[in-house]
């Protein structure tokens, strides 16, 4: 976790996953969220984190609600809004916060987190590491793809916390803290990430889909999951909790424009997406998911960090447990207000994405009973003239977005250049 990327530039991954049993699964009913995040993550912190004080992270973590509302029938909607930044980046990075400050208490240690965002991550980062003890974190956004209460979430911050707009796409963001990474010029700097690059971001979060099946589904029975898919974290998270041993009917992993993953599943040949297509899901505005090596992983393959296969997964075996389509920006809009129509229930971009991709695979193999989720990862508040323009009114705002929307920014600005922003790292370790 504290080295966020392995030195050969690949990602950490468990070598094989802790199980969890049947009756353990169906202990979760009756449990609450914090408490099933502790019985989770437990498997993997045996031997580094006390149970007690693991117990104390869980709680003071997850002090939120996770409504799941119903849609229809079995299907239901997860919001994973409800956090300190109305994002479900705040799964991960609460606990990641939490973890990285008692590790650098032990080891006496200081670290810089980089991490590049296409729009949620970077304000629930800054807000989870915000004052912890020991670190310093720079978040990289693309300047003209993340929307104001996005980029505000994380640019009124001070302290221990920058952010530089880049002038480029999200990847540029990306590639400059991979290369960051590798820069023997940066070896005198300890460095770190958030992003779902490193593994403390996808154990968190294959809570929430352990939490959903004990509330929708029966004991023992598969369960849906769609997900909006971008870097492929979250989805990866859905995966981390089927091969603990959750029962998964399937996965739905639906992205926008950039439909690399779609056609890579369709075909079997992987082409990355570059520059990345601007949408108006801009969270999922990647060309080349870095998750999708730790995908091809699960299914035997390998994947380098810039999309070369040179061992081609077990594509039959991801067809039948994984589906995707591409959602582009006229259906985006018009299932929104198809949805809200219909449900009376608010969507924003990507929710919708997830719901647009669940109806695309219900139609190639139907439901039929079996529980579904569908997985909406932000506040419609964070896309207020998308929302507005399709529905005809602007979106309730939560109290702690109102506050930080009335707050000064103060960010720094760059091109998508690597020597500059070293340069710039260089300085700020300085300082």
């Amino acid at each position: 976790m504290l080295a966020g990327q392995a030195p050969d530039r690949g990602l950490y991954f468990p070598e094989k996953f802790p199980q969890l049993a049947s009756d353990e699964i169906s202990a979760f009913a009756k449990l609450p969220y914090h408490e099933i995040a502790f019985r989770v993550l437990s498997k993997f912190t045996d031997g580094i984190i006390p149970e007690n004080d693991l117990a104390v992270m869980c709680r003071s973590a997850y002090d939120f609600t996770i409504p799941l509302e119903k849609i229809y029938g079995r299907v239901h909607l997860m919001r994973l809004d409800q956090g300190p930044t109305a994002s479900f980046k705040d799964f991960a990075a609460q606990m990641m916060a939490r973890m990285f400050g008692r590790f650098l208490r032990e080891d006496g240690k200081q670290v810089t987190i980089l991490t590049a965002t296409s729009g949620d991550t970077g304000a629930a980062v800054a807000h989870a590491f915000h004052k912890i003890p020991g670190v310093r974190v720079i978040v990289l956004f693309p300047i003209a793809e993340v929307s104001e209460s996005q980029r505000k979430l994380m640019t009124t911050l001070r302290d221990n916390v920058r952010t530089v707009a880049i002038d480029g796409k999200f990847d540029d963001c990306q590639a400059i803290v991979k290369r960051a990474f590798s820069d023997p010029a940066l070896k005198h700097i300890p460095l770190s990430s958030a992003n779902s690059i490193n593994i403390g971001r996808l154990l968190p979060q294959s809570v929430y889909y352990f939490y959903a099946a004990s509330r929708l589904a029966k004991s023992g029975e598969p369960i849906v999951f769609s997900i909006p898919s971008g870097n492929f974290g979250d989805a990866m998270g859905a995966v981390v909790a089927r091969e603990m041993g959750l029962p998964v009917k399937k996965i739905i992993a639906s992205v926008n424009d950039n439909d690399a993953f779609p056609k890579f599943l369709a075909s079997g040949i992987y082409e990355k997406i570059s520059p990345s297509r601007n949408s108006v899901s801009n969270a999922m505005n990647v060309g080349h998911p870095s998750n999708l090596a730790r995908l091809v992983a699960v299914y035997g393959g390998q994947m380098d960090e810039t999309g070369k296969i040179s061992k081609q997964p077990d594509l039959a075996a991801m067809r039948r447990d994984v589906f995707s389509s591409s959602i582009s920006d006229e259906r985006t809009r018009q299932s929104l207000k198809d949805f809200w129509n219909q449900y009376q229930i608010l969507l924003e971009p990507h929710g919708v994405v997830a719901w647009q991709g669940f109806l695309d695979w219900n139609a190639i193999e139907p439901l039929g009973d079996s529980p579904a989720v569908i997985v909406e990862t932000a506040n419609p508040a964070k896309f207020p003239e998308e929302v507005e323009k399709v529905v005809g009114w602007p979106p309730d705002v939560p109290e702690n977005m109102l506050a930080a929307l009335r707050l000064p920014e103060d960010f720094d600005r760059m091109g998508a250049d690597y020597e500059k922003f070293r340069d710039y790292l260089i300085k700020c370790h300085a300082a």
